[in-house]
């Protein structure tokens, strides 16, 4: 997840940074990790996802660059305006004439050997079952060493009160319409007019962010307990996300994987990301030609 701004290309930032460099940026965790209170591991994962080694594949050549994915999750996770767990990379490439747009989507990558997971100093950051990075905000102290040490910028701190725009008395035509907090109190919403109650039943203070800690897309862990594919997957209108378990050598995703060559972002890191892009979308033509000798 990562707050919404024009953000430079995650591949430019790739030149820029070294598997050396990025260990050396996440050791500012180790002190903090030396003297971590050890909580008991608690149970986030239904029995349904032990043993399981839950992943995504996108397929580019699918992938229309809707956005449906970002507004699904904000739909389902109640994430708040100005922040996304879903998101994308995009740049033009090519001299014109020939000339492309890509358009990768983004989310947690939920790796193997996840930096945020080994940097936390409190376990708020830990591995559930089915793979998943999962984050307790009930124990999150908002230290920020995992969006330091996070290489995909997908993590966001709530520095500011969140939910705020909600609470606001201003309107947007004075006399005319209603104020968001008038909104929300006539539909009867908890805090926001639309509230999932399905991430509060699954771990207590997630389904609503607090000022002073991190999120950062989850999987959608509270669907997949219930046997339900994450949400971003289910409402792709291309059918661009396959979801599916890397350890069942019949799951769908193993089928595309073999298929095709994949690819991962900042593999070179070695955090052995879990989320999979195979193809591309490459919309140039040319005039059709026998060629010549």
């Amino acid at each position: 997840m990562k707050k919404i701004k024009n953000n430079k290309n995650l591949k430019q930032k790739e030149k820029k940074i070294s598997r050396r460099d990025f260990f050396k940026l996440s050791g500012i965790g180790l002190t903090a990790a030396a003297v971590a209170v050890v909580f008991p591991k608690t149970s986030q994962s239904a029995s349904r996802l032990k043993g399981k080694e839950l992943a995504m594949v996108i397929d580019l050549h699918r992938c229309t660059g809707c956005g449906g994915c970002s507004i699904a999750c904000k739909n389902e996770n109640n994430v708040q305006e100005g922040f996304a767990w879903a998101w994308r990379i995009s740049e033009t490439v090519g001299k014109f004439p020939n000339v492309r747009y890509d358009y990768k989507p983004t989310l947690c990558n939920h790796c193997r050997k996840a930096p945020c997971v080994r940097i936390c100093p409190t376990g708020a950051m830990h591995k559930a079952d089915g793979g998943i990075t999962m984050h307790n905000p009930n124990k999150c102290i908002g230290c920020k060493s995992c969006v330091a040490a996070c290489p995909f910028v997908v993590i966001s701190i709530n520095k500011k009160k969140t939910h705020r725009f909600w609470k606001s008395n201003e309107e947007l035509i004075k006399g005319c319409t209603e104020s968001p907090k008038e909104v929300s109190e006539k539909v009867k919403g908890k805090v926001i007019p639309w509230y999932n109650p399905d991430r509060e039943k699954n771990l207590k203070g997630s389904g609503l962010r607090q000022k002073g800690i991190v999120e950062k897309c989850t999987f959608c862990d509270h669907r997949l307990k219930q046997g339900k594919l994450p949400y971003c997957v289910k409402r792709c209108p291309a059918k661009a996300r396959i979801f599916g378990d890397l350890n069942d050598p019949n799951s769908k995703v193993n089928e595309i994987l073999g298929k095709y060559s994949p690819y991962r972002l900042r593999e070179h890191l070695g955090t052995e990301p879990k989320v999979y892009y195979v193809r591309s979308f490459n919309p140039s033509n040319y005039k059709k030609s026998f060629g010549s000798i």
